[in-house]
């Protein structure tokens, strides 16, 4: 592998440039060194397809083990993206030594310097306690790059073509649960049916229950896991008795939520994979913005053992999600009454007010759009 590092790089790298031949651009990254929040990061670029990776907090003697760094940063950010531990290893023992070498050309150091201006954009992604930067890496592959011939190519989709081109294999290859979300409503039926790669966190699953039912993101959530229980209120994990269910665990997404104990463990959701609950618990619940209190029933309906993707689909659904900040259930009901009267003082209002919060009709394409692009 080459890795073809910027002259402030190489300076702190404190090592002299390789002389190269020139290189398959599936295994060279261009790689920079940029200062964020005071500490020292380095984004690489793929040569082949402007994929990147990200790096934060680099110590001195970090620096002195940069080739093992950058090539478990490779496999980190591979692994987040649920791309196969069999094609990673693959593509990293194709890689050989890596060989530290000067940059190309003028259009290869633009096209890594436009990557490392996106991660100032994306403030709230790095992970002070780690060097490796998976989600900040994948949230910039995300983004639209131009080739210069007036067209447009996601890094991502390019990165996953030119592995299952490489390896000769389907890039992912993972379990995953089909999930029916179903708001809790009274009178209303407002659900969802995903199919959700069990490698994600149930921060993703947060987003992907937002992208589903096409809330904002305005607000503060938590999930809770339920186990079986016996009479008694003892848990059991095997057996059909559910006459009681209490929470095993509380997954919240702030760290301030450690300061408002409940009687039920508390961890942050960013760290906690699905394949940690799903499939030995079948229950959840998924509560999100807590003025309006929006309660989600979550069941695990079936588990696919050979899942060849890495993004949610949504298979069905029904109901239009409610505007945020409706007021609750009884809020709805009066916003829907006033949309059924088009004499209603409120009507104009009701209906721009709705527009503004983006309330609309539920539509599975526009949803799987969505998700694909988390």
């Amino acid at each position: 592998m080459h890795i073809r590092c910027t002259k402030k790089l190489l300076v702190e790298l404190k090592v002299e440039p390789e002389s190269v031949t020139e290189d398959n651009p599936l295994f060279s990254w261009h790689a920079n060194l940029i200062t964020v929040n005071r500490r020292k990061a380095v984004v690489l670029v793929n040569d082949d397809n402007r994929y990147a990776v990200v790096l934060y907090g680099l110590k001195a003697k970090d620096f002195k083990r940069f080739n093992e760094i950058a090539l478990q940063g490779i496999r980190e950010t591979f692994q987040a993206e649920g791309i196969s531990d069999k094609v990673i290893d693959q593509y990293l023992l194709h890689t050989g030594e890596v060989c530290i070498t000067k940059t190309k050309n003028r259009t290869s150091v633009a096209r890594m310097n436009k990557a490392c201006d996106n991660v100032y954009f994306f403030d709230e992604l790095w992970d002070v306690d780690s060097i490796f930067q998976p989600d900040m890496g994948i949230k910039i592959s995300r983004m639209l790059v131009g080739d210069g011939k007036n067209s447009y190519f996601l890094p991502h989709e390019e990165m996953y073509k030119d592995l299952n081109l490489f390896a000769g294999q389907s890039t992912f290859e993972a379990k995953a649960a089909v999930l029916k979300v179903t708001l809790r409503f009274e009178n209303r039926q407002v659900w969802r049916r995903l199919v959700v790669p069990v490698n994600k966190t149930f921060n993703q699953l947060h987003q992907i229950i937002q992208t589903a039912f096409g809330w904002q993101d305005y607000h503060l959530h938590d999930f809770f896991v339920y186990g079986k229980a016996d009479n008694t209120g003892n848990h059991i994990t095997e057996g059909h008795n559910e006459k009681i269910q209490k929470p095993i665990i509380n997954l919240v997404c702030t760290e301030e939520a450690f300061d408002y104990p409940g009687q039920v463990n508390m961890k942050l959701e960013k760290d906690v994979k699905l394949s940690e609950y799903i499939p030995a618990y079948e229950k959840l619940t998924y509560n999100y913005d807590f003025g309006d209190d929006w309660n989600h029933d979550i069941e695990v309906e079936s588990i696919i053992e050979n899942y060849e993707s890495n993004y949610s689909a949504c298979l069905e659904g029904e109901g239009n999600t409610p505007p945020e900040d409706v007021g609750g259930e009884y809020g709805y009901e009066e916003f829907l009454k006033i949309l059924a009267d088009p004499d209603h003082p409120e009507y104009e209002h009701m209906v721009n007010w709705g527009r503004m919060q983006r309330y609309e009709d539920f539509a599975i394409d526009s949803i799987n759009t969505g998700l694909k692009r988390l």
